[in-house]
């Protein structure tokens, strides 16, 4: 099982593009936003079954990728830990009616 702590920075990132991608674009990935290690931790995920992730039909190509993903119950679960930690360490630059 994975750790957010045994996770690099990289690899978290690409975990929340995944669940993004997941979540707004029924699965479709954008092979533009990712690098070539990016795609190194994709297949090894994959491996893994942390995250599946493959190419789509070359029939349903589209500008918003050729490639698709689908987290694993603990990819959402680190997903949404790493969600709620960024959202902690967030600096609120603005103020609230509530605050006055």
């Amino acid at each position: 099982m994975k750790s957010l702590e045994d996770m690099t920075m990289q690899e978290r990132s690409l975990m929340l593009y995944f669940e993004t991608c997941a979540v707004d674009l029924s699965g479709r990935v954008d092979a533009r936003r990712m690098n070539d290690d990016d795609f190194a931790i994709a297949r090894r995920w994959d491996k893994e079954g942390f995250i599946r992730f493959g190419r789509i039909c070359s029939a349903n190509h589209n500008s918003q990728g050729q490639h698709w993903c689908e987290p694993s119950h603990e990819a959402w679960h680190l997903a949404h830990q790493e969600r709620r930690l960024r959202a902690e360490r967030s600096i609120r630059r603005y103020e609230r009616t509530c605050d006055r």
